[in-house]
């Protein structure tokens, strides 16, 4: 049963992302994606959140026709987000730095090959793609730590983890 309930929150976090992940979005640019990375790396963990992030990558590029930049700039910040968060002792300004770190920093730096070499994207950098990733990272990290700061003071945030 428990897996059942984590599955099934995993379904609608992928759902919710790929319904929201339009709202601000520019190409290189995502926040909602990172506001959901982070949100499901505290309450699922880094697996979960890694498999949310590709899922909701892989469905927004199949069905919107987004380039593998979604792919590129979700994984690395959803593991990592909830790597740093389960390290800290659960301190969700670590699951934000985590989605920074992995996103703004990894994500865009090998973005640029994928970009330029199986994409054929010409006048690109290895660094081109880094101001946009962190600039989303931040965007959506802020909302997702307000958001979950709302959540752990009302309890609801440990309730949601008992019952999964």
């Amino acid at each position: 049963m428990k897996n059942l309930k984590k599955n099934v929150l995993l379904a609608m976090f992928v759902a919710l992302g790929v319904v929201i992940s339009p709202i601000l979005r520019v190409e290189g640019c995502c926040p909602m994606q990172h506001f959901i990375n982070i949100t499901c790396a505290v309450i699922l963990g880094p697996g979960y959140a890694l498999g949310c992030a590709v899922m909701i990558a892989l469905i927004r590029m199949t069905l919107m026709g987004i380039p593998p930049l979604a792919l590129t700039g979700a994984v690395f910040g959803a593991g990592l987000s909830g790597l740093f968060y389960r390290w800290s002792k659960e301190k969700i300004i670590f699951a934000v730095l985590g989605e920074v770190i992995g996103t703004g920093i990894i994500g865009s730096i090998v973005s640029y090959p994928v970009m330029a070499y199986l994409m054929g994207r010409s006048g690109l950098t290895l660094f081109f793609y880094v101001p946009s990733f962190l600039l989303g990272t931040f965007i959506g990290g802020t909302i997702a730590f307000f958001f979950l700061g709302v959540l752990k003071r009302s309890k609801l945030l440990y309730r949601f983890k008992e019952n999964l």
